[in-house]
């Protein structure tokens, strides 16, 4: 009788120590699909304030709110089953979803290098301009449009994190696409509430604070959000190009054309290795920027081919 009892709880203790270790798995899981998401979640970022512009102040922070909701049953209720069918049903489809999300990656982000380049020839702005009327219209459709939006960058998050999981158990991988949902939503929406809200901030500070100082750092916070919002929005272009690309390189070498990319990381390696210390960042830069040179090429591939079928 003591035995088995003694053997029933070794029985629970190894299971609580493979519980464990698969949460521990799950962990480093997310924060590794995570960072390979970066770039998208900056772009996300910096995408996401020009929806509440033309709100009044008090309902910002709630507009917000339904977006991030919005996205979160983007990324739980539809997304995740359908990464989770594909890696058990088409794992083969992966590659190529991941490659068509990056081309449009590329795609976009060309679209804001030419709109900086060629400013007298930008495309039309996707910002939300919406008619003057009832503010609960103006209010839903900014919210919609927004969560529309959210649905093809949370596709590719959650697409890069199936990509990049290497536990092979199904419930795993479900926790590990549903942490990094969590997280990245409230990684972006925490952002994007912080930046909106920046400018009211500052304001009451240049109007209520109790001493000069306070008052100027007021001034100052709402005198530089304008070059931040440009600056994020520099980053956010930036990322995109060097994720598409980078998109696009990983998928020519899992079909066995990796050439380019073999020849990338090699120059890249030598480059970084003249560095010493500095050799795992300048290596990282180099690699980047390649990418991000060959996803801009993909773009100006792209928004050409799409031009001319719109020409005719």
């Amino acid at each position: 009788m003591i035995s088995g009892l003694f053997a029933l709880l070794d029985d629970i203790a190894a299971i609580a120590k493979t519980a464990v270790a698969s949460l521990d798995d799950v962990a480093v899981q997310a924060v590794k699909a995570s960072k390979n998401a970066a770039g998208i979640v900056i772009d996300d970022a910096a995408v996401t304030p020009r929806y509440v512009v033309g709100l009044a102040a008090a309902r910002e922070l709630p507009v917000i709110g339904r977006i991030a909701w919005g996205s979160i049953k983007n990324k739980l209720i539809y997304l995740l089953p359908a990464a989770l069918l594909l890696s058990a049903y088409a794992p083969w489809a992966i590659t190529p979803l991941l490659m068509i999300g990056g081309a449009y990656l590329c795609f976009e982000g060309y679209e804001k290098l030419h709109a900086i380049l060629v400013p007298e020839a930008a495309l039309p702005s996707k910002a939300v301009e919406m008619p003057a009327g009832d503010p609960k219209a103006l209010e839903d459709a900014k919210v919609a449009s927004a969560i529309r939006t959210d649905f093809i960058l949370s596709a590719e998050i959650m697409a890069l994190t199936l990509a990049s999981l290497t536990m092979p158990d199904l419930l795993s991988r479900a926790l590990t696409l549903a942490v990094v949902a969590v997280l990245v939503t409230a990684a972006v929406y925490g952002a994007v509430a912080l930046i909106v809200k920046a400018d009211d901030f500052g304001i009451h500070l240049a109007r209520e604070g109790s001493t000069a100082t306070v008052r100027a750092l007021g001034r100052r916070i709402v005198e530089a959000m304008p070059p931040f919002l440009k600056g994020l929005a520099f980053v956010g272009m930036l990322a995109m190009l060097w994720v598409g690309g980078g998109i696009i390189l990983h998928g020519l070498e899992e079909y066995g054309l990796g050439a380019i990319p073999h020849a990338i990381h090699g120059f890249a390696g030598q480059v970084g290795a003249v560095f010493g210390p500095a050799a795992g960042f300048v290596t990282w830069l180099v690699d980047a920027t390649a990418a991000g040179l060959i996803g801009a090429a993909i773009g100006w591939i792209i928004a050409m081919t799409v031009g001319r079928f719109v020409a005719h």
